[in-house]
């Protein structure tokens, strides 16, 4: 990936993916089935968004010193990251946008 574009693009939409995952099959599995206990393998979707987030995070940054985004846009893409779907408007957004 060469430009900061093409990575947050990616990172948006892998976190998105993941967070998507995160809420509606390894909360429901944890808290309504109790699989956590048994499944143990099943950590690696939290722990896989928490990484995720935070280069998800750093890309965004990136993205916006390049294309000298205000801090309320940046802050906005940053929350984008943590609601569901959310990460995959702001993606559409920005790069319609700035391509």
């Amino acid at each position: 990936m060469k430009s900061p574009l093409s990575r947050f693009r990616t990172m948006a939409i892998i976190c998105g993916i993941n967070l998507l995952i995160l809420i509606f099959a390894y909360l429901p599995a944890k808290y309504i089935f109790n699989l956590v206990e048994d499944y143990r393998f099943l950590i690696a979707v939290p722990i896989a968004h928490g990484y995720f987030y935070i280069a998800y995070i750093l890309t965004v940054l990136q993205l916006g010193v390049q294309k000298r985004m205000n801090l309320l846009t940046i802050g906005w893409l940053v929350l984008a990251g943590t609601l569901p779907l959310a990460s995959f408007i702001a993606e559409r957004k920005i790069v319609k946008k700035y391509s």
